[in-house]
């Protein structure tokens, strides 16, 4: 009222009001009433403007960043916080750190919509979108870095991840072409570091990214592209990319906003539809015409018919080998793939004459032809070569897992091999697959009126309201148990994967770049741990296990990280308490202390519940034994 009269009129005190009440954690209180407000007042009235601007730049320094989170919290969109702010990030310097560096780089738990406000923000004005490059570079430059990607949580770097694609929707042609060469070294740079992540959520983000940034860098030229499967983060991330119009409320999901978009326009879909229904309708006319003058031609009905196929599976395990080693015959070799595992499981004798012959040739084998399903049909012929023949075949593979010349993949394979056949041989009972696998018998009932079905479904309704049942009998007859037989054999599979883990080859190195790989064996170990939990090594087993998991516990792949902590459970849940005790009590101390600082500090979220689980175990285990009987 004082300022169009003419009169001076001060808001230092309402700045510190506001200020004292944000720092104290009351932002949804104050400002959940006064954004609102002032964003309807600051629309269409430049003195309302002023004062708002008054407001937060008389807002004391140690109180800046508390209002400035509720301002950013609380506006319904990027053109409202222009308004209510102005350019204060040019003035104030804690602002500017506030809005540019501590809401984007150091912390990472806002929605969306907050980076939205804030990114939005720095692009209505002219003196404000040097700011926006900026903060892209250094966006970039983070995403980039292998060790930010190796030890950040995965929620962080999704929120770097949302704050780059926003940034691209906000930059013009002529703000691209001035650091064209800079975002194209930190794309080439940010790729490589997160393709070389062992987790496949970073991998996809990597791709994303690196696609968006392609498509603005080389607007002319070819771009990245890559595999991965849309889901709805997916489709989220890219979404990020349509920059919203000023006006529109980005507290909303994009969906919502699409769907806002499509229901406004009911006329012009009709409009468009039409056309294409007048259009299909000639063509179905002069189809009926043709139809009309060949009615005496009836055609044959071809839907039962079935293809001959003139090609026989072999019948006998030396006949496979002959075939998948010489034969050039594709429907032969395909015929051959197929039926190997069920011969392999009806033949274990002639099996165990060539079973590593035999487990040589699959892992080299490759697809002949368009097979539908050839890397599970190849790894289940080698998981029965395994389960039949174990020793022998264990002993081949895991010393093959560390030769030279193989891929990556085969190595990965043979870890797959090992666990799917100890999970076979460890099965508590033998029919347990198989009658799961086989169709249930069903009693077919003869049709009735629904009188009957209602009478009868009162009857038994009372009658299962008056019975009283003290015990449930089995429903079915329980299957044959049978031994474990992987416990005899869990030394072979289990030794030999520990023997060369510190030995770099000239293609493979398990300590340096070939973490994937690592992290899959520490799995695959973790596996076979538990699975022998009643063989007679467990105890050794588990106290090399342990000391394998103490060398590598501060590894800075979280994958493998999880991988450890996995064997920790395995160990606590297979070996006897007493054996523990007796054997790594001092170790297993240590492990302890460990956990907790994992608990604490470790960025992986998986990796901390993962060590609290084994904190909680390792309570029972000194509660079972205090209670135990001396």
């Amino acid at each position: 009222s004082s300022l169009p009269g003419g009169l001076d009129c001060s808001v230092s005190f309402v700045s510190h009001v506001v200020g004292k009440a944000c720092v104290h954690g009351r932002q949804k209180e104050i400002l959940g009433v006064l954004v609102p407000q002032l964003t309807e007042l600051t629309h269409s009235d430049c003195i309302w403007q002023r004062i708002c601007w008054r407001l937060v730049e008389g807002v004391p320094e140690r109180w800046m960043e508390a209002v400035l989170l509720g301002f950013v919290q609380s506006a319904s969109g990027a053109d409202a916080l222009s308004r209510l702010l102005g350019n204060l990030v040019v003035k104030n310097k804690k602002a500017q750190f506030v809005m540019t560096q501590k809401l984007l780089l150091l912390q990472y738990g806002y929605t969306t919509a907050v980076l939205q406000n804030v990114l939005g923000y720095l692009s209505l004005d002219n003196l404000r979108r040097a700011l926006l490059i900026k903060v892209l570079q250094e966006l970039l430059e983070t995403w980039g870095s292998s060790s930010a990607v190796r030890h950040s949580p995965v929620e962080q770097q999704q929120y770097i991840s949302k704050a780059i694609l926003i940034c691209l929707s906000h930059l013009q042609e002529p703000e691209i072409e001035s650091c064209r060469q800079e975002l194209l070294t930190n794309m080439m740079a940010g790729v490589k570091c997160h393709l070389d992540s062992s987790l496949p959520q970073i991998r996809r983000l990597g791709m994303i990214v690196a696609e968006s940034l392609s498509v603005k860098i080389n607007t002319d030229g070819p771009v990245l592209k890559f595999q991965y499967d849309e889901d709805d983060e997916t489709r989220e991330l890219k979404s990020l990319l349509v920059r919203a119009p000023p006006g529109c409320d980005v507290s909303s999901p994009p969906h919502d906003r699409n769907e806002r978009a499509d229901a406004a326009l009911p006329g012009e879909l009709e409009g468009a539809e039409k056309p294409e229904t007048a259009a299909q309708v000639v063509p179905d006319e002069e189809s009926d015409a043709e139809l009309d003058s060949d009615d005496e031609l009836v055609p044959y009905d071809m839907s039962e018919d079935k293809e001959l196929k003139s090609t026989k599976a072999p019948v006998y395990i030396r006949d496979c080998i002959e075939v998948l080693t010489t034969s050039d015959d594709v429907d032969k070799w395909d015929a051959t793939i197929k039926a190997l595992e069920g011969l392999i499981r009806k033949n274990p004798a002639a099996t165990r004459e060539v079973s590593v012959e035999l487990a040589k040739i699959l892992l080299h084998v490759e697809e002949k032809s368009c097979i539908e399903g050839f890397a599970m049909l190849r790894q289940k012929a080698q998981v029965a070569v395994l389960a039949t023949d174990p020793v022998p075949v264990a002993q081949f593979l895991t010393s093959q897992f560390y030769s030279l010349n193989y891929s990556l993949r085969q190595r990965m394979d043979i870890l797959d091999v090992l666990v799917l056949a100890a999970q076979e041989m460890s099965s508590k009972f033998c029919g347990k697959n198989k009658q799961s696998n086989a169709q249930k018998p069903c009693i077919q009932l003869l049709p009735e009126s629904d009188s009957s079905k209602d009478w009868r479904k009162v009857v038994d309704e009372r009658i299962k309201s008056k019975t009283r049942r003290f015990a449930k009998g089995w429903s079915q007859a329980e299957p044959d148990s049978g031994p474990n037989e992987f416990n005899s054999v869990a030394g072979h599979f289990f030794f030999p994967l520990l023997q060369n883990f510190d030995r770099p080859l000239s293609t493979f190195d398990l300590l340096g770049e070939d973490h994937l790989v690592l992290g899959r064996l520490v799995h695959t170990l973790a596996i076979l741990m538990y699975l022998a939990a009643n063989a007679a090594a467990v105890t050794t087993m588990g106290k090399v296990l342990l000391e394998f998991v103490w060398a590598l516990r501060f590894h800075t792949d979280s994958y493998v990280r999880q991988g450890l902590l996995s064997c920790i459970s395995s160990i606590l849940l297979s070996v006897p308490a007493a054996h523990l005790l007796e054997d790594v009590a001092e170790l297993l101390m240590e492990t302890r202390c460990w956990l907790a600082d994992v608990v604490e500090k470790d960025p992986d979220g998986d990796c901390r519940r993962l060590a609290l689980q084994n904190l909680l175990l390792m309570e029972n285990l000194k509660k079972k034994l205090e209670t135990a009987p001396s």
